[in-house]
């Protein structure tokens, strides 16, 4: 079906929470549940999509490249898809590419507080049917109340010793000339509770919000991402792309001057700013892929954003899009995202892939086209869920740069405190 005609209707302000909490079990469950800050004016959630794609990414992107999944469609693309040129075939452990098209959804204006329902179909008449069935949603608004943590465990897949290894062997073949940066993550899994199931765990995060948090349900398999990064933003009618990798990390501190003197010190660093130069110039070669000659530039550089668990290093690369250039040329351009791989990135991914099993979702792209516009998110911060006769299965994992001069127990102890927040949402501890 075609979804050309559009009909929008402005609504009072609700809490998009409450309302992905009251679908969270429907078909095709979404929410991009934003802070509302300077990133994340919009927050999104539906349910019920009329098409979805699970599998085969030349398939995949082929759909996105139609006018009628570029209108309001919610897609992940796994890490491994975008790694296997580099690393060659491996075991599948998600889908390359799930896309979902959503005829009616409802768009959080944090800003102006309120709510707009939008419905698209084939004719004027499918398009209000299609807001009715969106305004109907904020009728079964549940109480997200915290609720106790969902797992009953949380357990490395592999001991600490084995990513101290790990760094110290990457370290090594940075010396020997091999690559300058590889993001190396470790891996954590469990099992939710009988009674438990994968948004009790968004709802446990919800005290910490992110520019770029999600859930995403689609049959037996879930995400759960408490993201602050920024893969890319596009923009059709400007032609505008934008990308805020994220390299540089200091935990936080109860202390207020201590915690000062953290965020002081991650500005500071030579190592983490020469680290985060690295995934700069290679995003810039990446957007250079999409973007008229010469309009690719630098708009900030080393900015430290400051989350409820760590401090980070930002900065901003922006380009002019060819004319032409869509949500597929984009994500077949820069995908994987430079920030979590390395430099050079196929070099980066050939030596991750020696020290990682295949990651799944984690550090793919959870992207929102909506009428050709672009959000897509790296996939940090990120639990991947799968229900079996047991019950729900859960993976996350947490990575850190390693550069020449990385210290191995120091990259052990950021991986940590990038996993808290997850942890503690998940375990309690």
């Amino acid at each position: 079906m075609s979804l050309a005609a559009a009909e929008r209707r402005i609504l009072p302000w609700r809490d998009p929470l409450a309302i992905a909490h009251g679908l969270r079990n429907r078909q095709g469950a979404v929410a991009l549940l934003s802070d509302g800050g300077p990133l994340g004016r919009w927050s999104f959630v539906a349910a019920d999509p009329d098409r979805i794609h699970v599998g085969d990414l030349d398939e995949g992107l082929r759909l996105l490249r139609q006018p009628d999944w570029a209108r309001q469609t919610v897609g992940l693309m796994a890490y491994d898809a975008g790694a296997r040129p580099a690393t060659g075939p491996r075991p599948a452990v998600w889908p390359d590419l799930m896309l979902a098209r959503y005829p009616a959804m409802l768009a959080f204006d944090h800003a102006r507080a309120e709510v707009v329902a939008v419905g698209r179909g084939a004719a004027p008449a499918t398009a209000a049917a299609a807001v009715d069935r969106a305004q109907a949603w904020l009728e079964v608004a549940g109480s997200p109340a915290e609720p106790p943590p969902p797992a009953a465990s949380f357990d490395a897949d592999a001991p600490p010793e084995a990513y101290v290894a790990a760094v110290a062997d990457v370290v090594g073949r940075i010396a020997a000339g091999e690559l300058f940066q590889a993001n190396i993550a470790r891996a954590w899994s469990g099992r939710l509770r009988r009674e438990a199931e994968p948004f009790d765990a968004m709802l446990r995060l919800a005290g910490r919000a992110a520019a770029y948090g999600a859930y995403w349900r689609l049959g037996d398999r879930a995400v759960v991402s408490n993201s602050p990064e920024l893969f890319l933003t596009f923009d059709p009618a400007t032609g505008r792309i934008e990308s805020r990798p994220i390299k540089g990390t200091r935990s936080r501190d109860p202390d207020p001057a201590r915690d000062a003197a953290l965020a002081d010190e991650l500005a500071a660093s030579a190592k983490d700013r020469a680290e985060n130069l690295m995934i700069v110039d290679l995003m810039r070669n990446d957007l250079s892929r999409v973007a008229l000659p010469g309009s690719v530039r630098v708009e900030r550089l080393f900015e430290v954003e400051r989350l409820p668990t760590v401090h980070h290093l930002v900065s901003t690369v922006a380009a002019t899009a060819r004319p032409g250039v869509g949500a597929a040329d984009l994500l077949e351009a820069t995908f994987p995202p430079g920030s979590i791989t390395g430099a050079p990135k196929h070099q980066a991914m050939k030596v991750i892939a020696a020290h990682e099993p295949p990651r799944g979702p984690w550090c793919g792209s959870l992207f929102h086209v909506d009428e050709g516009r672009v959000t897509a998110s790296v996939l940090i911060r990120t639990a991947a869920f799968e229900r079996d006769g047991d019950g729900w299965r859960f993976r996350t994992l947490a990575g850190a740069g390693v550069v020449s001069d990385s210290v191995p127990a120091a990259e052990l102890a950021e991986t940590g405190a990038k996993i808290r927040a997850l942890r503690e949402a998940l375990v309690g501890t």
